[in-house]
């Protein structure tokens, strides 16, 4: 089945099954009722805005780690190649030439096949990304980058830009010296009518946490200032160039926190103040956040106007439709009416072109990841890892750990102990016994971070733990208590909940680092028994601290890391790290590093979470 085999009625039905909240899918007013007859001022002309975000290198429907199609709980279906089916059936229904489709970033990294295409094959070599041939094969008019797009560099970011036939929008990205942007800041989308045009004005936009979550990449070269300060300089150019309509691509979430504190002097997620602060805005595509908006109604400061948001929710899940009702006046074309709705990709098939058009990357990427690389002596799971200590988080800090300890070998601090933080990326992960594929190990670490190592106090050890202890809620007993009543504390830094990525575990090499997390006590008092080698932690003891760039250069505000003296940064790749140690040792033997180091406790009483 496809958009062009569907009835009128059949595709009608389509989309309104398909339909996620927001306002209904109706038929758009036509371009000839816009501008015929006496009413002709009076009687609208629609554009339909469709948006995905977050695509993180998903085309299928298919979980690159566990080998099988992509399932959660709430049955989402994810990929470009469902997404397409929906855009097409509005493009159908609504008519090509009054759609505009946007992407709102984060688009090349995220699964084995987006990584496969930066490191293995690079793009940089003349391989062609995947993502490019399927947003080309559905034709989007433009995307805004996200703040992965700058993961692995800005050569294999321009080589992306070259294979698309789109172009790459962000305003606020800008030469280090000039300040000028260094990518194109903004389109201009004219849409003919039989008296004239519609003029549409694109803008990109891009949270300015890059500029601490890709230093390496970008220090020097790109700068990242605000995005309502940017918009400001951008959105009356776009109307002086002829805009009747603005619509802004933004990767920056709509509630308005910022995962890094204080660290920059603007915030990461800025689009309700974008919609709020900037004059003449119609309309925003968020993406970042990874929630689902079907509708924002915003009121601008400056103008009274409302404002229209929606954000698709992730991996393709959702695409958006901003339905923009203009009239014309005698200064032109203006909006006097939008709204908007998610369709669901869950309730579509894929798009069989552009399936069939990355099938042979697909499959060259499977072979890739279902490579042996060595066997494992007991299976390991990361399922309980935010909430209790597993071999899976150990093996991640023993990994780091040496990796340091071997490089620092000859230096003034070679005869520091090493200790290791790791987080618990994904739920799902687990290394099986027996076989252990490059997917089983990528599972672990599923973000493409490289390894630093810093000299920080005892002292500032217990300070970095009391802050990674912020994940959990306040209890007053010991439960027992489900995984969801504990973790994911709301804070004034992450009002949506603390996300598992910013909850670090702490590990020693030479020695073990023990340490209880009482979360009957108030956020900044929760550590106690604080052990190294089975003594009290001296605050003046110098410890090498394994830690990847994300948090070192201040993503998710952890103490005294981003000021802390860096001792080794060869921007060597975790998750390859751990292949590599696999590949080198072939056996994983989980009872030689596993031990219990930290639990969490009620007044000294071990909770108990039950899954």
């Amino acid at each position: 089945m496809t958009e062009s085999t569907l009835s009128s009625a059949s595709r009608r039905q389509l989309l309104t099954m398909a339909m996620v909240g927001g306002a209904a899918i109706v038929s758009a007013p036509s371009a000839q009722a816009a501008t015929s007859g006496r009413r002709g001022p009076e009687r609208p002309f629609r554009v339909t805005v469709l948006g995905t975000t977050d695509l993180h290198g998903n085309v299928y429907n298919w979980n690159y780690f566990n080998n099988a199609a992509y399932s959660d709980a709430k049955g989402n279906q994810i990929g470009v190649a469902k997404a397409a089916t929906l855009v097409k059936a509005v493009r159908a229904e609504r008519g090509a030439d009054t759609c505009i489709t946007l992407d709102a970033g984060d688009t090349i990294q995220g699964t084995p096949l987006a990584y496969y295409y930066a490191k293995v094959e690079p793009i940089t070599q003349g391989a062609t990304h995947p993502m490019a041939t399927a947003m080309n094969a559905l034709g989007y008019d433009a995307a805004a980058l996200g703040n992965h797009e700058y993961n692995y560099g800005l050569d294999t970011l321009r080589a992306f830009e070259d294979q698309c036939e789109h172009p790459l929008l962000s305003a606020n990205s800008v030469d280090w010296t000039t300040g000028e942007p260094v990518f194109t800041p903004y389109v201009l989308k004219r849409i003919g009518l039989p008296s004239g045009t519609v003029t549409v004005g694109i803008l990109g936009l891009v949270t300015p946490g890059v500029a601490i979550w890709d230093a390496a990449n970008v220090e020097g070269k790109v700068r990242f200032p605000g995005i309502v300060e940017q918009a400001k300089v951008m959105v009356p150019r776009m109307k002086a160039a002829g805009a009747d309509v603005v619509v802004v691509s933004c990767h920056s979430g709509a509630t308005p926190s910022s995962s890094y504190g204080d660290a920059l002097p603007f915030p990461e997620n800025a689009s309700t103040q974008l919609a709020e602060e900037v004059a003449d805005i119609d309309a925003i595509l968020v993406g970042h956040a990874h929630v689902e908006i079907p509708q924002k109604i915003v009121t601008n400061k400056v103008t009274g106007r409302p404002v229209l948001l929606s954000e698709p929710l992730y991996w393709g899940m959702r695409v958006t439709v901003m339905d923009l009702d203009l009239v014309r006046d005698g200064r032109g074309w203006r909006v006097k009416h939008s709204q908007a709705t998610l369709l669901n990709a869950n309730t579509v098939p894929e798009d069989a072109e552009i399936a069939a058009l990355v099938r042979p990357a697909h499959e060259k990427v499977l072979a890739y990841v279902n490579g042996v690389v060595g066997t494992c002596t007991e299976a390991m799971s990361a399922a309980t890892s935010r909430y209790q200590d597993t071999a899976a988080m150990d093996f991640i800090n023993l990994v780091q750990a040496q990796a340091v300890k071997d490089a620092l070998a000859g230096t003034p601090q070679a005869g520091l102990p090493v200790l290791s933080i790791a987080a618990p990326f994904n739920a799902e992960a687990k290394i099986p016994q027996g076989q252990v594929t490059v997917r089983d190990v990528a599972g672990l670490y599923i973000y493409d971070n490289t390894l630093l190592a810093v000299t920080l106090t005892g002292a500032q050890v217990k300070d970095y733990l009391e802050t990674s202890a912020t994940y959990f809620k306040q209890v007053t007993n010991a439960g027992p208590f489900t995984p969801d009543q504990v973790t994911r504390a709301v804070t004034p830094n992450a009002p949506n909940g603390t996300p598992d990525y910013n909850y670090d575990i702490m590990g020693g090499l030479d020695a073990r680092l023990t340490y209880d997390i009482d979360i009957t006590k108030a956020p900044g008092s929760r550590i106690t028994d604080l052990q190294y080698a089975g003594a009290a932690i001296d605050p003046a003891q110098q410890f090498v601290v394994a830690i990847n760039n994300y948090r070192q250069s201040g993503g998710g505000g952890f103490p005294h890391v981003k000021t802390a003296p860096v001792v080794y940064n060869r921007q060597v790749e975790i998750r390859q790290l751990l292949i590599d140690w696999v590949t080198a040792h072939q056996v994983i033997d989980p009872p030689t590093f596993f031990s219990l180091d930290w639990k969490l406790t009620a007044a000294g009483t071990t909770v108990v979470v039950q899954a």
